[in-house]
């Protein structure tokens, strides 16, 4: 019953920054916390980061740690995903996604998920 919708994927070279976004509608945005995952083909959807309802809590995998930021904007329904200093192994299909409780550190934690875009980090 919620839709998430992400954009702002796209390919870089190591070193870029990418800004990825996640609308939310269907559900109430404010209520849910948020979590971003990433995915390569043939390997398990992979943990990114976390933001809690009121955005006053973050948690970040520690590949991610003090390159990206998690964000969002309550009153837009928006998800931000700010990734600087990218790597090769950042890439993948990105996806956001919404769960009930704080913290949730697994993808099979998560009710709704966003379509995903794919990032891709080169050299």
């Amino acid at each position: 019953q919620m839709q998430l919708v992400e954009s702002g994927g796209g390919p870089v070279v190591a070193g870029d920054s990418l800004r990825l976004s996640c609308a939310a509608s269907g559900r109430t945005f404010s209520t849910w916390n948020m979590g971003r995952f990433r995915q390569v083909p043939g390997k398990e959807r992979e943990f990114v980061a976390a933001i809690s309802v009121s955005a006053s809590r973050t948690y970040y995998d520690d590949s991610v740690k003090g390159r990206f930021t998690i964000d969002r904007d309550n009153a837009k329904n928006m998800l931000y995903l700010q990734m600087n200093d990218l790597k090769p192994d950042d890439t993948g299909i990105y996806y956001c996604a919404s769960v009930a409780r704080w913290l949730a550190t697994s993808h099979t934690e998560y009710t709704f998920w966003g379509q995903g875009t794919q990032v891709t980090v080169v050299s």
